[in-house]
């Protein structure tokens, strides 16, 4: 882990879904689980600019993962965070809704007047029925629990490279051409997302 890699056997790599980020990494992380697998660092997001990240967070292809403070100070030397106000649903296998996903697109210089870049960060989140995946719990390991889930969040940042094979693709790029650039790239992220909007839930 010392350059922010994962030492996998050849032909595997580190390729979580949302639900498996928000379960098995950023649950597990809050509860402070025995078994929590302790492979992606915390990060202060304003110490480092997205493109210094590669050897300070768990990095895959051209993804970094990192665990930050929830609220934390967005800004950095260079700019920026800027949310861009969409939200997603994470929804287990079971249909229960355990987490939330938020966009963010990074701008250098002074808010509000930076400069976009091609930097997303995807934010993952507990929402308040993740507190409820083990029923037992009492009282007042709930209440524990939810200050635990204030103070966390895990990040997926990378860099937008239509010409890449390994991008995350929280737009749907299999029908690229040049006419493509005409669209700004929040665009890109309304045309994407899914029909079915009443998924959507921007409370957590």
């Amino acid at each position: 882990m010392a350059d922010g890699s994962v030492n996998l056997p050849p032909g595997f790599h580190f390729s979580p879904t949302d639900e498996e980020l928000v379960l098995h990494f950023l649950y597990s992380k809050v509860s402070l689980s025995p078994c929590h697998p302790n492979i992606i660092p915390d990060l202060d997001i304003s110490v480092s600019d997205p493109w210094e990240l590669k050897g300070k967070a768990l990095s895959s292809g051209n993804q970094y993962y990192f665990f930050t403070k929830v609220n934390e100070n967005r800004t950095t030397q260079s700019g920026y965070w800027r949310e861009i106000g969409l939200a997603e649903s994470i929804v287990s296998a079971v249909d229960k809704k355990v987490g939330v996903k938020k966009y963010l697109v990074f701008d250098i210089g002074e808010a509000p007047e930076g400069t976009e870049t091609s930097w997303v960060m995807q934010e993952y989140l507990l929402c308040s029925s993740g507190s409820n995946t083990t029923s037992h719990r009492s009282n007042r390991g709930r209440k524990k629990q939810d200050q635990s889930q204030s103070k966390w969040a895990l990040c997926r940042v990378y860099e937008r490279n239509r010409d890449s094979q390994q991008e995350v693709n929280c737009y749907d790029d299999d029908d690229e051409d040049d006419s493509r650039t005409e669209l700004s790239w929040m665009d890109e992220v309304f045309l994407s997302l899914d029909d079915d909007l009443e998924d959507i839930n921007l409370t957590y």
